[in-house]
């Protein structure tokens, strides 16, 4: 129970890290908090996965500078769900399609509530760079998963979802 909640705070941490750097863009919430929560999801399961990816949001969103109202509690409900998502997907071996599964949840199917408030117009102009962060953030999770498990491995045993 001790060793799951440090990894968990490790990764929540490393959202928090990784909220303040932001993609130069017009959205002050797209940044590189999500990466650390798809390595929760991948060592951790889905419910630590889906912790991390959505308070990693909100935290994201609130360094950005916007007001956590009722689109911002919607935002983090995607992540969180695209984050179990990604943890069941990674848990039963499916990797790359786990995080081709984040990649189109996130950057083609979390805007489309934006629509209602926005409009069409800001959906379409966040889709390239919330693809770029996106991407990145897949990137570094994927690259640093290996290391992570081994090191759970080498401290516990075995990473207890991985």
């Amino acid at each position: 129970m001790n060793r799951r909640f440090v990894w968990l705070a490790v990764c929540m941490a490393l959202s928090v890290i990784g909220s303040f750097i932001k993609l130069p863009t017009f959205v002050g919430s797209i940044a590189l908090d999500s990466a650390p929560a798809l390595v929760a999801a991948a060592v951790l399961g889905p419910q630590a996965g889906a912790t991390v990816a959505g308070l990693g949001h909100f935290i994201s969103a609130y360094i950005g500078g916007w007001p956590l109202g009722p689109f911002h509690w919607l935002v983090a409900c995607e992540m969180a769900v695209l984050g179990a998502l990604f943890a069941a997907m990674y848990g039963r071996g499916w990797r790359f399609g786990g995080a081709i599964a984040f990649f189109v949840g996130n950057v083609f199917l979390a805007p489309l509530p934006l629509v209602i408030a926005f409009g069409w117009p800001l959906v379409i102009a966040v889709i390239p760079p919330l693809s770029v962060a996106t991407a990145m953030n897949i990137l570094v999770a994927m690259a640093v998963m290996p290391s992570v498990v081994r090191l759970a491995a080498k401290v516990g045993g075995k990473a207890p979802h991985a």
